[in-house]
């Protein structure tokens, strides 16, 4: 296949979309919304998830990624990161300044995410523990606009 030039260049390295599930890498959190997305209450339920945007050739070359922290109440993002790479750092950044920037409520908030490595780390989960925040996963790398239908809420990520 290769002295025939038969070989799918489609799926290279330099061309794979992203996908931030690593395995089991640390704690997987229970689904606690189980699809209801919808909320009649400010900043109780947030959503997180790392896009990659790509230009030029559209390799991982020319790629940077996105980190939105949604409001699923209005759809307002509460902050976000943009960096040329995905690390736990980068997707701690925007957690950090959306649960900092939260008034003071009478209900628990609940961030959900994938079960991307970034959400897996210790250093995610303490930073929920440490502003008492509930932590929601789906299923790998099943993040919310691949779950929402058209009909379930007005906005998409």
């Amino acid at each position: 296949m290769q002295k025939q030039h038969l070989q799918s260049q489609a799926y290279s390295k330099h061309s794979r979309k992203y996908n931030s599930y690593k395995g089991t890498i640390g704690k997987i959190a229970p689904n606690r919304l189980h699809r209801r997305f919808k909320t009649d209450r400010p900043y109780q339920k947030l959503k997180v998830d790392v896009t990659e945007l790509q230009w030029g050739d559209k390799s991982t070359v020319h790629s940077c990624y996105l980190e939105p922290v949604m409001d699923l109440y209005s759809g307002e993002i509460l902050s976000f990161n943009i960096d040329l790479h995905p690390t736990v750092k980068f997707a701690l950044k925007p957690l950090f300044e959306a649960l900092e920037s939260l008034p003071e409520l009478n209900y628990r908030t609940t961030v959900h995410s994938d079960q991307g490595f970034q959400y897996q780390h210790h250093s995610w989960v303490k930073e929920l523990k440490e502003h008492h925040v509930f932590q929601s996963m789906s299923r790998k790398a099943k993040s919310l606009q691949h779950t929402l239908n058209r009909n379930d809420t007005p906005y998409e990520l």
